[in-house]
């Protein structure tokens, strides 16, 4: 009975409700324990590099001779060129928790529960991966900072400057709390709006056109500002540099993750209407299911491809401008300039790593009353395998050239066609191209493992 039933006693609120079912959720997950740790572990990662990011930025904020301003805006760039993929990871980590519930929540909605109670219990249970993650997050960046601060800029170690103020480490963990609380609530549209769909697993994977308005939109804004870039910065000085490149650079990485679902869709119909085996068609269904999943798939190769074509250009520029007639001060800078841009590349594909391999084991959990319903009907597994595969590397070579061409498209204005063709930089943009490939590559061959598993017990699945 319930307690509106009950005279003289009020029906329970929605936080009270979410707070008596939050207890019986986690519990029922402890069934999917990979489901629950994939989060945790993307959340962890992406607090631990928040905190090295800043960490090392801080410190170049601290000089105040002629060259200060040059770092700064070098860090400045930097951390807008990893902070919008971190967050890209975030979101993703919290839309993956929320989607392993997403069914539970519907089950719920058709049961009676309020849209109040199912947001209140959908914040609960993101809030409190999403911590978890962060803690273990401080823990891996106490580790990392000590390792970080033996590199050296300006001729002596970070070292204690890696170290950020002890009230970042709370605001940290209660911004990936916030981060993952409200991407969960975003996603909660379908199950509120459509319940039924969610629970039987009929919602089609939408990607609007509008996306790619709006990217090229940003494109084009981004390239008028970089060609009044000197203009900028005679009326604003270097404040007006740095934030006119920060907003370009970063909306840039924005608008790319925005275009990418749709990209997918289109080129995933195409693949679906030529198809001429099995796992084609079935790799193309796949995307089509749902182009946003797909998207995140190989999301992170694409901003990684972005910042490679920075990293590449930074290389070229401090080699060619590397000569013996320089004062100390500025070959520093060039040596400090190709140290940065290591770093960056390879905080950059460390967010490539988790966002990839959470992405696909994600994608292969989802799948899982597919998988079963396949093998029932006698599809072998070596074809479920090849449409997986097929799923993840179609759409990669197109999207690691279309975000590296963007990024060259910003910086040509800048840095014009010599430096592309430097040695370095084609050394360089080939390295990261390789190394992307590799890292998807290989998280899809992780992912196909789940598999077996899955098919072993075909009813935790259906």
């Amino acid at each position: 009975m319930t307690a509106a039933a009950v005279p003289g006693t009020r029906p329970a609120g929605p936080l009270t409700t979410a707070l008596h079912l939050a207890p019986l959720f986690a519990r029922r997950r402890d069934g999917d324990r990979l489901a629950l740790a994939l989060p945790v572990a993307a959340f962890a990662v992406v607090t631990a590099l928040l905190l090295v990011v800043l960490g090392g930025a801080q410190a170049f904020f601290r000089w105040d001779d002629e060259l200060a301003s040059t770092y700064a805006t070098l860090a400045v760039i930097a951390v807008v060129l990893l902070l919008v993929p971190l967050a890209t990871v975030g979101a993703s980590a919290a839309r993956l928790a929320a989607r392993r519930r997403d069914e539970r929540l519907a089950s719920l909605r058709l049961l009676g529960a309020t849209t109040g109670t199912i947001t209140a219990l959908t914040v609960l249970e993101a809030a409190a991966t999403a911590l978890a993650g962060a803690v273990l997050g401080v823990v891996g960046y106490a580790v990392l900072a000590p390792v970080v601060g033996l590199l050296q800029f300006r001729g002596e170690a970070l070292g204690a400057q890696m170290w950020v103020p002890w009230w970042w480490l709370p605001l940290a963990v209660l911004g990936v709390a916030l981060l993952a609380a409200a991407s969960a609530v975003v996603g909660l549209r379908a199950v509120v709006v459509t319940p039924l769909g969610v629970r039987t697993r009929q919602r089609p994977g939408t990607a609007h056109w509008v996306r790619v308005v709006i990217a090229v939109g940003v494109l084009v804004v981004g390239l008028g500002l970089m060609q009044v870039l000197g203009v900028l910065g005679e009326l604003g000085g270097i404040v007006a540099i740095v934030g006119t490149l920060a907003a370009v650079f970063g909306g840039m990485l924005l608008a790319l993750d925005a275009l990418g679902p749709w990209f997918v869709r289109v080129r995933a119909r195409r693949q679906a209407r030529k198809a001429g085996t099995v796992p084609r068609l079935l790799a193309a269904r796949m995307i089509l299911e749902d182009p946003k999943a797909a998207w995140r798939q190989v999301s992170g190769v694409a901003m990684t491809s972005f910042v490679g074509v920075f990293g590449a250009v930074g290389l070229a520029m401090a080699d060619v401008s590397a000569t013996d007639e320089m004062d100390p001060s500025e070959r520093w800078l060039m040596q400090d300039v190709s140290t940065g841009v290591l770093v960056t590349v390879a905080v950059s594909f460390l967010m490539v790593a988790c966002s990839v391999g959470i992405n696909q084991a994600a994608a292969t959990l989802d799948r899982a009353a597919v998988h079963v319903s396949l093998d029932r009907l006698g599809v072998p597994r070596s074809v479920m395998s090849e449409a997986s595969r097929r799923a993840v590397m179609s759409a990669l070579w197109m999207v690691a050239g279309g975000s590296a061409l963007c990024a060259a498209v910003l910086l040509f204005p800048l840095v014009g066609m010599a430096i592309f063709v430097q040695p370095v930089a084609i050394v360089t943009a080939l390295a990261v191209f390789a190394l992307g490939f590799l890292a998807v590559r290989g998280a899809a061959a992780l992912s196909a493992r789940l598999v077996p598993g899955i098919l072993a017990r075909p009813e935790r699945a259906l």
